[in-house]
């Protein structure tokens, strides 16, 4: 199987993760990092041995060799530098939120659907295990009908957060608590319990200086039925406390929970009611809120581009949860 050799386009806080999964990966190697500030990206160069930097991601889609890209820019950056590296024949990985606008995420799959590229969104929470057996017990019928489920992510973000980056918490850039931060779970939620029918919901700016909110929540309906709750926050005092999921049925009910949706919490069902002595895979211990699942969304890319396949968080996945939080934005109760 041929190395795919990937390019980095943003060295910021979440990049590292990507380039770690490339130097576990046997199958991927860093050719380049791009980051307009040239001292980071001299830094990511030296520290994950990468061939060359630039300063101009143009520049660094021009390099030979070049099969990939991750884009690990600010938000409202994604979609413009996905369909430049989909124009240049790259296969694009970029984070969430894939863009801030329904017409941007449409151009952006459209493009790497037209050049023939694959494109996958980091929702890397899916190939968290418990998420992985939640899953599994979801699309085996365990928990009969589905009657309503939950997301929570209550974190913390101080305002120094915010001053380190003028991008942060503005509209045309980032979005507030349930853009950048809850979209996680969103996905979780609505990967779930099916397509959404309808939403509404409230949102605040209480204690950080933003343009967006710091507080959300909203009430969704599903098309099977099922109803949800969605609970976002960067203000709970004085550090991150939780990333909650449930999903409740007539004969189940499941929750996670942790920092990261990283831990099973509640676990019962009418075929077993209770399971006990969880495989220890099944409880993860994470050092932060990224968890470990960047690097199995980078090996099921590298599978994909080999095999031909839609990865498995391909961009029309990435779409539903950036629908959702758009029509939070924009719902009148």
């Amino acid at each position: 199987m041929k190395k795919l050799n990937f390019g980095i386009i943003g060295c910021g806080r979440i990049a590292y993760k990507h380039a770690e999964a490339f130097k576990n990966n046997e199958q991927a190697d860093l050719l380049c990092v791009c980051d307009i500030i040239e001292e980071r990206a001299v830094r990511y160069q030296d520290k994950y041995g990468a061939g060359d930097h630039f300063t101009d991601y143009r520049r660094m889609l021009e390099q030979p060799g070049l099969d990939a890209v991750s884009i690990c820019t600010p938000s409202g950056m994604h979609a413009a530098m996905g369909i430049a590296a989909a124009e240049a024949g790259k296969h694009v990985v970029v984070e969430k939120p894939m863009a801030l606008s329904l017409q941007d995420a449409d151009d952006l799959i459209k493009a790497c659907e037209e050049h023939g590229v694959k494109l996958a969104v980091c929702f890397q929470n899916r190939f968290n295990p418990p998420v992985q057996k939640l899953r599994r017990a979801l699309e085996a019928g365990r928990f009969g009908k589905l009657t309503h489920g939950s997301a929570v992510i209550r974190w913390f973000r101080p305002q120094d957060y915010y001053d380190q980056a003028p991008w942060r918490g503005t509209w045309a850039m980032d979005g507030g608590c349930l853009m950048n931060q809850s979209i996680h779970n969103i996905d979780l939620l609505q990967w779930m319990l099916g397509p959404v029918e309808s939403v509404c919901g409230y949102t605040a700016t209480n204690l950080r200086k933003i343009e967006a909110e710091d507080v959300g929540v909203a009430v969704l309906k599903f098309k099977n039925g099922a109803l949800g709750v969605i609970e976002a926050s960067t203000t709970v005092y004085p550090e991150n406390l939780e990333e909650t999921l449930s999903i409740f049925g007539e004969k189940g009910t499941a929750a996670l929970g942790g920092i990261a949706v990283n831990k099973i919490e509640t676990w019962k069902f009418a075929d077993l009611t209770e399971e006990i002595g969880e495989p220890e895979h099944l409880q993860q211990d994470v050092p932060n809120v990224y968890g470990y699942g960047h690097e199995a969304l980078i090996g099921d890319f590298i599978e994909a581009v080999h095999d031909d396949r839609k990865p498995y968080i391909d961009g029309r996945e990435g779409r539903n949860a950036l629908e959702v939080v758009l029509s939070i934005y924009q719902s009148k109760i």
